[in-house]
C-alpha cells in the first residue's frame, strides 16, 4: 500500500519530536491514502508557514506488518471516532494520550477546532458535533506514533 504525506520541507528521516500537538489522533506522523489530500495539506503548510514548497512524499507499507503493532481502526465516522478526535485535539502536550502504535480512520474536516468549542460550550450536541466534523468525503488517515510503527514505512 502507498501512503502520502504533504509537507513544505523535504526530509529523509521522520522525527516524531517534530510533530505538532492537538492533531486528530495525537502527537505523531500522519499519512493519507489520497495523494490529492496530501497535496492540499502541503499547500496549506506553505501558506501557513510562508516558506518552502509543496512536497508530497510517498511511503510504502506492507499491511501485514501492522499485525505486530497495537492498532486502532475507525472504519467510518462514529461517536467513538469523534470522542477520540476530541480527546486528542484538546491535548496540548508533546506526547500522545493513548498507547497505540498506529491509528487509522477518517480525516476530520478543517472546522474541527471551531466545532470542539461549540460542543464543549454546550452549543451543539455530540450528535451535531459528529455531523459537523465529517469531511466532505471519507478520506482515511494513518497516524504513526511510535518508532516501532515508523519502522514499517519505506520512503519511495
Amino acid at each position: 500500500m502507498i501512503l502520502y504525506h504533504g509537507t513544505n520541507t523535504d526530509f529523509q528521516q521522520i522525527r516524531l519530536d517534530m510533530s505538532r500537538v492537538g492533531k486528530d489522533f495525537g502527537f505523531g506522523f500522519y499519512l493519507t491514502t489520497d495523494k490529492q489530500v496530501a497535496a492540499r495539506q502541503a499547500e496549506r503548510k506553505v501558506l501557513q508557514y510562508g516558506i518552502g514548497a509543496k512536497i508530497v512524499q510517498s511511503y510504502a507499507m506492507d499491511e501485514k506488518q501492522l499485525d505486530g503493532l497495537k492498532v486502532l481502526r475507525f472504519d467510518s465516522y462514529t461517536e467513538e471516532w469523534a470522542d477520540f478526535i476530541l480527546m486528542n485535539r484538546q491535548n496540548k502536550e508533546h506526547r500522545s494520550l493513548h498507547d497505540y502504535d498506529v491509528v487509522i480512520g477518517p480525516i476530520a474536516n478543517d472546522t474541527v477546532g471551531f466545532q470542539i468549542r461549540r460542543y464543549t460550550e454546550g452549543i451543539i450536541t455530540k450528535a451535531q458535533f459528529l455531523q459537523e466534523i465529517m469531511y466532505h468525503q471519507v478520506t482515511m488517515q494513518y497516524f504513526f506514533g511510535t518508532e516501532r510503527a515508523l519502522a514499517i514505512l519505506e520512503r519511495q
